[in-house]
Protein backbone atom coordinates (compact mmCIF):
# COMPACT_ATOMS: atom_id res chain seq x y z
CA UNK A 1 0.00 0.00 0.00
CA UNK A 2 1.29 3.39 -0.68
CA UNK A 3 0.86 6.81 0.46
CA UNK A 4 -2.23 7.00 2.67
CA UNK A 5 -3.24 10.69 2.11
CA UNK A 6 -3.90 10.30 -1.46
CA UNK A 7 -6.34 7.94 -3.43
CA UNK A 8 -3.70 4.56 -3.02
CA UNK A 9 -6.09 3.26 -0.10
CA UNK A 10 -8.87 3.09 -2.44
CA UNK A 11 -6.97 1.86 -4.87
CA UNK A 12 -5.76 -1.19 -2.97
CA UNK A 13 -9.62 -1.82 -1.87
CA UNK A 14 -11.03 -1.53 -5.37
CA UNK A 15 -7.73 -4.33 -7.02
CA UNK A 16 -8.37 -6.46 -4.22
CA UNK A 17 -12.07 -7.25 -4.84
CA UNK A 18 -11.71 -7.36 -8.45
CA UNK A 19 -12.29 -11.03 -9.29
CA UNK A 20 -9.63 -11.07 -12.25
CA UNK A 21 -7.01 -9.55 -10.42
CA UNK A 22 -7.74 -12.03 -7.44
CA UNK A 23 -7.71 -14.84 -9.97
CA UNK A 24 -4.05 -13.69 -11.56
CA UNK A 25 -1.80 -14.30 -8.46
CA UNK A 26 -1.30 -15.16 -4.85
CA UNK A 27 -1.63 -11.95 -3.39
CA UNK A 28 0.53 -10.74 -0.08
CA UNK A 29 -1.00 -7.21 1.07
CA UNK A 30 1.61 -4.90 3.02
CA UNK A 31 0.07 -2.17 4.95
CA UNK A 32 -2.32 -1.39 7.95
CA UNK A 33 -5.64 -3.10 8.08
CA UNK A 34 -7.61 0.11 9.24
CA UNK A 35 -6.11 1.99 6.47
CA UNK A 36 -7.53 -0.58 3.72
CA UNK A 37 -10.59 -0.90 5.60
CA UNK A 38 -10.67 3.47 4.94
CA UNK A 39 -9.86 2.53 1.66
CA UNK A 40 -12.70 0.21 1.22
CA UNK A 41 -15.29 2.36 2.76
CA UNK A 42 -14.25 4.96 0.44
CA UNK A 43 -14.38 2.75 -2.56
CA UNK A 44 -17.80 1.82 -1.81
CA UNK A 45 -16.70 -2.61 -2.28
CA UNK A 46 -16.65 -4.99 0.81
CA UNK A 47 -13.48 -6.97 1.16
CA UNK A 48 -12.80 -10.76 1.48
CA UNK A 49 -9.54 -10.43 2.78
CA UNK A 50 -7.46 -12.42 6.07
CA UNK A 51 -5.69 -10.53 8.29
CA UNK A 52 -2.33 -11.94 10.31
CA UNK A 53 -0.36 -10.05 12.39
CA UNK A 54 3.09 -9.09 11.52
CA UNK A 55 5.14 -12.02 11.83
CA UNK A 56 2.09 -14.84 12.41
CA UNK A 57 2.27 -17.61 9.81
CA UNK A 58 -0.41 -18.61 7.81
CA UNK A 59 -1.85 -21.14 5.40
CA UNK A 60 -2.97 -19.17 2.23
CA UNK A 61 -6.55 -20.60 1.19
CA UNK A 62 -6.87 -20.33 -2.82
CA UNK A 63 -7.99 -17.16 -4.51
CA UNK A 64 -7.81 -15.52 -1.01
CA UNK A 65 -5.64 -12.62 -0.62
CA UNK A 66 -4.01 -12.03 2.75
CA UNK A 67 -2.88 -8.92 4.46
CA UNK A 68 0.18 -9.33 6.55
CA UNK A 69 -0.70 -6.20 9.33
CA UNK A 70 2.08 -3.68 10.46
CA UNK A 71 -0.31 -1.85 12.47
CA UNK A 72 1.82 0.97 11.72
CA UNK A 73 -0.90 4.06 10.55
CA UNK A 74 -4.13 5.09 12.03
CA UNK A 75 -6.15 6.54 9.03
CA UNK A 76 -7.42 9.40 11.45
CA UNK A 77 -4.61 10.62 11.72
CA UNK A 78 -3.79 11.53 8.05
CA UNK A 79 -6.00 13.83 6.30
CA UNK A 80 -6.77 13.56 2.76
CA UNK A 81 -4.57 15.62 0.39
CA UNK A 82 -2.01 16.69 2.78
CA UNK A 83 1.87 15.71 2.29
CA UNK A 84 3.12 14.39 5.73
CA UNK A 85 6.11 12.29 7.09
CA UNK A 86 3.63 9.89 9.00
CA UNK A 87 1.91 8.61 5.29
CA UNK A 88 5.49 8.52 4.22
CA UNK A 89 6.93 6.63 6.70
CA UNK A 90 3.86 4.11 6.02
CA UNK A 91 4.58 3.91 2.62
CA UNK A 92 8.35 3.39 3.40
CA UNK A 93 7.25 0.57 5.55
CA UNK A 94 5.38 -1.27 3.30
CA UNK A 95 7.71 -1.11 0.20
CA UNK A 96 10.47 -1.73 2.34
CA UNK A 97 8.81 -5.02 3.36
CA UNK A 98 7.72 -5.81 -0.03
CA UNK A 99 11.40 -5.62 -1.53
CA UNK A 100 12.30 -7.79 0.79
CA UNK A 101 10.10 -10.53 0.61
CA UNK A 102 10.50 -11.03 -3.07
CA UNK A 103 14.55 -10.48 -2.47
CA UNK A 104 14.05 -13.41 -0.50
CA UNK A 105 12.09 -15.49 -2.46
CA UNK A 106 9.00 -15.51 -1.04
CA UNK A 107 7.31 -13.44 -3.44
CA UNK A 108 7.61 -13.38 -7.29
CA UNK A 109 6.84 -9.74 -7.90
CA UNK A 110 6.01 -6.41 -6.12
CA UNK A 111 3.30 -4.21 -7.24
CA UNK A 112 2.31 -0.64 -5.36
CA UNK A 113 -0.31 1.92 -5.25
CA UNK A 114 1.01 5.57 -5.93
CA UNK A 115 3.59 7.19 -3.60
CA UNK A 116 4.21 10.78 -2.67
CA UNK A 117 7.74 11.53 -3.42
CA UNK A 118 7.89 14.65 -1.43
CA UNK A 119 5.93 12.35 1.49
CA UNK A 120 9.12 9.67 0.67
CA UNK A 121 11.19 12.66 1.18
CA UNK A 122 10.82 13.30 4.39
CA UNK A 123 11.57 10.02 6.01
CA UNK A 124 14.38 9.30 3.71
CA UNK A 125 16.43 12.37 2.49
CA UNK A 126 18.04 12.35 -0.81
CA UNK A 127 15.32 9.83 -1.97
CA UNK A 128 14.93 10.39 -5.65
CA UNK A 129 12.86 7.66 -7.11
CA UNK A 130 11.93 4.00 -6.28
CA UNK A 131 14.67 2.84 -8.68
CA UNK A 132 17.43 4.34 -6.29
CA UNK A 133 15.68 3.20 -3.36
CA UNK A 134 14.73 -0.47 -4.71
CA UNK A 135 18.51 -0.80 -5.45
CA UNK A 136 19.46 0.11 -1.76
CA UNK A 137 16.99 -2.53 -0.25
CA UNK A 138 17.84 -5.08 -1.78
CA UNK A 139 21.62 -4.73 -2.64
CA UNK A 140 21.16 -4.41 -6.31
CA UNK A 141 24.09 -3.22 -8.40
CA UNK A 142 22.51 -3.52 -11.66
CA UNK A 143 20.54 -1.11 -14.24
CA UNK A 144 17.31 -0.86 -13.88
CA UNK A 145 15.06 1.67 -15.41
CA UNK A 146 10.98 2.47 -15.66
CA UNK A 147 9.18 1.78 -18.76
CA UNK A 148 5.92 3.09 -19.27
CA UNK A 149 3.10 0.67 -20.77
CA UNK A 150 -0.09 1.05 -21.95
CA UNK A 151 -2.58 -1.45 -24.46
CA UNK A 152 0.67 -3.25 -25.69
CA UNK A 153 2.81 0.02 -26.40
CA UNK A 154 6.22 0.44 -24.35
CA UNK A 155 8.17 3.60 -23.33
CA UNK A 156 11.67 3.48 -22.22
CA UNK A 157 13.85 6.15 -22.05
CA UNK A 158 17.49 7.09 -21.55
CA UNK A 159 17.70 9.67 -18.71
CA UNK A 160 14.81 9.88 -16.59
CA UNK A 161 14.44 12.45 -13.47
CA UNK A 162 17.29 14.89 -14.19
CA UNK A 163 17.07 18.37 -15.19
CA UNK A 164 16.12 19.29 -18.89
CA UNK A 165 19.17 20.99 -19.25
CA UNK A 166 21.26 18.72 -18.54
CA UNK A 167 20.19 15.71 -21.08
CA UNK A 168 22.09 16.58 -23.52
CA UNK A 169 25.32 15.89 -22.02
CA UNK A 170 23.96 12.33 -20.49
CA UNK A 171 23.62 10.84 -23.87
CA UNK A 172 26.33 8.38 -25.01
CA UNK A 173 26.06 5.88 -27.67
CA UNK A 174 27.02 3.50 -24.74
CA UNK A 175 24.07 4.81 -22.33
CA UNK A 176 22.06 4.49 -25.35
CA UNK A 177 22.96 0.90 -26.19
CA UNK A 178 22.48 -0.22 -22.95
CA UNK A 179 18.99 0.79 -22.87
CA UNK A 180 17.94 -0.75 -25.84
CA UNK A 181 19.52 -4.12 -24.84
CA UNK A 182 17.19 -3.58 -21.29
CA UNK A 183 14.47 -2.69 -23.29
CA UNK A 184 14.58 -5.50 -25.43
CA UNK A 185 15.03 -8.18 -22.71
CA UNK A 186 12.24 -6.74 -20.87
CA UNK A 187 9.49 -6.88 -24.03
CA UNK A 188 10.59 -10.20 -24.05
CA UNK A 189 10.00 -11.24 -20.60
CA UNK A 190 6.80 -9.25 -20.92
CA UNK A 191 6.09 -12.34 -24.19
CA UNK A 192 7.15 -10.53 -26.79
CA UNK A 193 9.15 -12.65 -29.74
CA UNK A 194 10.35 -10.23 -31.62
CA UNK A 195 10.61 -6.78 -30.41
CA UNK A 196 10.22 -3.53 -32.66
CA UNK A 197 12.05 -0.77 -31.06
CA UNK A 198 11.65 2.74 -32.29
CA UNK A 199 14.41 5.39 -31.08
CA UNK A 200 13.16 8.86 -30.89
CA UNK A 201 14.91 11.66 -31.69
CA UNK A 202 16.80 14.82 -29.03
CA UNK A 203 16.38 17.45 -31.28
CA UNK A 204 13.56 18.93 -33.83
CA UNK A 205 12.79 17.42 -36.71
CA UNK A 206 15.16 15.00 -35.53
CA UNK A 207 18.33 17.32 -35.77
CA UNK A 208 17.43 18.38 -39.37
CA UNK A 209 20.44 16.98 -40.98
CA UNK A 210 22.51 18.80 -38.17
CA UNK A 211 20.83 22.17 -38.27
CA UNK A 212 19.28 22.09 -35.37
CA UNK A 213 22.05 19.74 -33.21
CA UNK A 214 24.41 16.66 -34.00
CA UNK A 215 23.33 14.63 -31.23
CA UNK A 216 21.58 12.11 -33.44
CA UNK A 217 24.13 12.02 -36.24
CA UNK A 218 27.20 11.99 -33.57
CA UNK A 219 25.15 10.08 -30.71
CA UNK A 220 21.96 8.79 -30.95
CA UNK A 221 22.39 6.97 -34.88
CA UNK A 222 25.48 5.10 -34.35
CA UNK A 223 23.68 3.48 -31.02
CA UNK A 224 20.90 2.84 -33.04
CA UNK A 225 23.36 1.24 -36.04
CA UNK A 226 24.90 -0.64 -33.19
CA UNK A 227 22.11 -2.01 -31.92
CA UNK A 228 21.21 -3.44 -34.66
CA UNK A 229 24.84 -5.12 -35.02
CA UNK A 230 23.85 -6.67 -31.91
CA UNK A 231 20.56 -8.29 -33.17
CA UNK A 232 18.30 -5.55 -31.44
CA UNK A 233 15.12 -4.83 -33.58
CA UNK A 234 15.47 -1.13 -33.19
CA UNK A 235 15.43 1.72 -35.66
CA UNK A 236 15.86 5.67 -35.79
CA UNK A 237 16.23 8.38 -34.36
CA UNK A 238 12.82 9.28 -35.70
CA UNK A 239 11.24 12.51 -35.11
CA UNK A 240 10.03 12.82 -31.54
CA UNK A 241 7.17 14.34 -32.34
CA UNK A 242 6.10 11.76 -35.04
CA UNK A 243 6.97 8.48 -33.43
CA UNK A 244 4.31 7.89 -31.12
CA UNK A 245 1.86 7.51 -33.63
CA UNK A 246 3.64 5.45 -35.47
CA UNK A 247 4.11 3.39 -32.75
CA UNK A 248 0.55 4.10 -31.63
CA UNK A 249 -0.84 2.79 -34.93
CA UNK A 250 1.05 -0.91 -34.39
CA UNK A 251 4.67 -0.15 -35.94
CA UNK A 252 6.75 -0.46 -33.10
CA UNK A 253 6.31 -2.48 -29.92
CA UNK A 254 8.57 0.43 -28.09
CA UNK A 255 9.48 3.73 -28.09
CA UNK A 256 13.10 4.82 -26.65
CA UNK A 257 12.97 8.17 -25.88
CA UNK A 258 15.78 10.54 -24.52
CA UNK A 259 14.73 12.06 -21.20
CA UNK A 260 11.13 11.78 -19.19
CA UNK A 261 8.56 13.99 -20.49
CA UNK A 262 9.34 13.32 -24.23
CA UNK A 263 7.88 10.06 -23.46
CA UNK A 264 5.71 10.71 -20.42
CA UNK A 265 3.18 13.41 -22.04
CA UNK A 266 2.72 10.95 -24.84
CA UNK A 267 1.58 8.36 -23.42
CA UNK A 268 -0.75 9.83 -20.74
CA UNK A 269 -2.70 11.50 -23.32
CA UNK A 270 -3.02 8.24 -24.80
CA UNK A 271 -4.58 6.86 -21.90
CA UNK A 272 -4.07 7.96 -18.29
CA UNK A 273 -6.31 5.87 -16.54
CA UNK A 274 -4.75 2.73 -17.87
CA UNK A 275 -0.96 3.30 -18.10
CA UNK A 276 1.74 0.89 -16.05
CA UNK A 277 4.82 1.96 -14.78
CA UNK A 278 7.46 -1.01 -14.59
CA UNK A 279 10.91 -0.80 -12.83
CA UNK A 280 12.75 -3.46 -15.57
CA UNK A 281 15.95 -4.87 -14.79
CA UNK A 282 15.56 -6.26 -11.17
CA UNK A 283 15.26 -9.55 -10.41
CA UNK A 284 11.55 -9.71 -10.02
CA UNK A 285 8.95 -7.02 -11.88
CA UNK A 286 8.07 -4.31 -9.89
CA UNK A 287 5.16 -2.15 -11.22
CA UNK A 288 2.45 0.27 -10.23
CA UNK A 289 -0.27 2.50 -11.58
CA UNK A 290 1.72 5.54 -13.96
CA UNK A 291 -0.20 7.94 -12.25
CA UNK A 292 0.45 9.72 -8.79
CA UNK A 293 -1.60 9.80 -5.66
CA UNK A 294 -4.09 12.52 -7.01
CA UNK A 295 -4.32 14.49 -3.60
CA UNK A 296 -7.36 16.81 -5.03
CA UNK A 297 -9.97 13.65 -5.80
CA UNK A 298 -8.42 11.56 -2.36
CA UNK A 299 -11.35 10.23 -0.13
CA UNK A 300 -14.13 11.41 -3.15
CA UNK A 301 -14.27 7.25 -4.34
CA UNK A 302 -14.05 8.43 -8.08
CA UNK A 303 -10.28 7.32 -8.28
CA UNK A 304 -10.18 4.96 -11.87
CA UNK A 305 -8.44 1.63 -11.18
CA UNK A 306 -8.02 0.85 -14.61
CA UNK A 307 -4.03 1.70 -14.48
CA UNK A 308 -3.71 -0.56 -10.83
CA UNK A 309 -5.45 -3.04 -12.37
CA UNK A 310 -3.34 -3.47 -15.44
CA UNK A 311 -0.16 -3.04 -13.02
CA UNK A 312 -1.14 -5.98 -10.81
CA UNK A 313 -1.83 -8.03 -14.28
CA UNK A 314 1.00 -6.92 -15.91
CA UNK A 315 3.29 -7.75 -12.72
CA UNK A 316 1.63 -11.39 -12.45
CA UNK A 317 1.79 -12.52 -16.08
CA UNK A 318 5.52 -11.16 -16.12
CA UNK A 319 6.27 -13.70 -12.88
CA UNK A 320 4.34 -16.29 -14.29
CA UNK A 321 6.63 -16.43 -17.49
CA UNK A 322 9.62 -16.02 -15.68
CA UNK A 323 8.70 -19.34 -13.46
CA UNK A 324 7.58 -21.05 -16.42
CA UNK A 325 11.04 -20.57 -18.33
CA UNK A 326 13.06 -21.32 -14.81
CA UNK A 327 11.04 -24.60 -14.31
Amino acid sequence: MGDAAGISPELAAKVLADETVRAAAEITVIGDARVLAEGARVAGVSLDIDVVADGEPFRRQPGQPVLIDLGHLDPAAIPFGRISEESGRFATANFRRALAMAAEGQADAVCFTPFNKAAMRLVTPGYDDEIGFTAEAIGFNGVAKEFNVLDGLWNARVTSHVPLKDVAALLSRESILDNLRLTDDALRAAGIARPRIAVAALNPHAGDNGNFGREEIDVIGPAVEEGKRAQIGCDGPFPADTVFLRAKRGDFDAVLTMYHDQGQIAMKLIGFDAGVTLMGGFPFPICTAAHGTAYDIAGKGIAHPGAMRNAVLLAARMAGREAAAAA
